[in-house]
């Protein structure tokens, strides 16, 4: 195997199938990401995998000599980061070293040469494929704005292994995103049929989601949220799903998943229709308020108050902390309903703040221990509950 590409490419591409390397593999090989060089494509193709997560991705290079090889991912991550700009060359010999053939990788650029002991391609387990099923085809702005709406708020907790991940929804004309970890709640709801000025010479095929109904790993997710970002909004991702896996397709990347088991929470069930409270709020003020009373808020229950004044048309934030001190801000409001008081984990809400988007957020609510509601008026079609805190007299 020989081939020579910019330091550029190479970097960009190990940075993305690094995440797939497992921190402490089970087995060497999987510490290490396999090189393919294929000289009839051009193509030089890199693939990690962790036995659950796969990702591959390939870019061009010149490619003088076939071959494959897997090479330490860290190692190899480290050095060609730190090389300069320009062209790197890769070599891989064999050596015959009486019992055991060795690889030894060489790897020139303009600063000088290293040599990597690297170990056979043979060894490094095959990324999981799905035979004879047609692909679920979703735009890429589509799955781009549906985990920015709820991939925060999945759980991190890996004993309720099922919110750790996205549950995935098909609609009639739109695809719903669902994630909590049992504090709160976020739902997106984003339309799988994208109108854009540049009709495209090849037209996607359309895809029926109705019924469709998957809960993947949030880890999978943000790989595939970095894999976007490569990519132009009006493209397609391929999803291929079986009973135990998934594949996301767009161009040249491939992300391979496990699916997470067991049934997913039947969350509509959480959000309620009816309140008898509500406050229109100007978000970037809100949320600027938070960041700066959530410096002193307390650094156990990380509680922000807010204090809802119908006849003053505000709403007060207020935090209190023994060690720290006190801070309270107000801001216009526009209130109906009772005045009254209800307490937040202020993370939670500067989390849900950032995703909404909108100019102007609804805040709606009943009473003080049951579930509050943020929805952005205009543009994301999104649901955000947070379940409040219980203020301690």
């Amino acid at each position: 195997m020989k081939f020579t590409c910019s330091q550029s490419d190479l970097n960009a591409n190990l940075s993305l199938v690094r995440s797939a390397v497992p921190n402490r593999p089970t087995h060497p090989i999987l510490g290490n990401v396999l090189f393919v060089a294929d000289t009839e494509k051009g193509l030089i193709s890199l693939t990690a995998f962790d036995l659950s997560l796969g990702i591959r991705t390939s870019f061009s290079a010149n490619v003088e000599e076939d071959g494959s090889i897997t090479l330490a991912a860290k190692l190899l991550n480290d050095i060609v980061s730190r090389l300069p700009e320009g062209e790197i060359t890769i070599t891989l010999e064999e050596e015959d070293d009486g019992e055991e053939e060795q690889s030894k990788v060489t790897i020139e650029s303009v600063s000088g040469r290293f040599q990597l002991r690297g170990m056979k391609a043979d060894d490094f387990p095959e990324l999981p494929t799905i035979e004879n099923v047609e692909p679920v085809r979703l735009p890429v702005s589509a799955l781009t704005e549906g985990l920015r709406g709820s991939l925060f708020a999945a759980s991190t907790d890996e004993t309720k292994q099922v919110l750790t991940g996205v549950h995935l929804s098909g609609l009639q004309d739109s695809l719903e995103f669902a994630a909590t970890d049992g504090h709160r709640l976020a739902v997106v709801q984003t339309p799988t049929q994208q109108t854009t000025e540049e009709e495209d010479s090849t037209p996607q095929p359309e895809s029926n989601l109705e019924g469709f109904a998957i809960t993947i790993p949030a880890k999978a997710l943000r790989e595939l949220e970095r894999i976007m970002t490569m990519h132009k909004e009006t493209e397609a991702v391929a999803l291929y799903v079986d009973e135990a896996q998934v594949i996301f397709e767009l161009g040249s990347q491939r992300l391979t998943s496990r699916k997470l088991e067991g049934a997913y929470p039947n969350y509509e069930q959480l959000i309620p229709h009816q309140f008898s409270r509500s406050a229109t709020l100007e978000r970037k003020r809100l949320l600027s308020s938070l960041e700066r009373v959530a410096l002193l808020a307390d650094q156990k229950n990380n509680l922000v108050k807010f204090t809802l004044a119908e006849e003053k048309g505000q709403l007060i934030l207020s935090v209190e902390s023994q060690d720290l001190g006190s801070a309270r801000e107000s801001m216009d409001a526009q209130i109906s309903g009772e005045s009254g008081e209800i307490a937040f984990n202020v993370k939670y809400l500067m989390d849900g703040l950032k995703a909404l988007g909108a100019a102007e957020i609804q805040m709606q609510l009943n009473q003080e221990k049951q579930p509050v509601i943020f929805t952005p008026l205009g543009g994301l079609k999104m649901t955000y509950l947070v379940m409040p805190v219980q203020i301690k007299d």
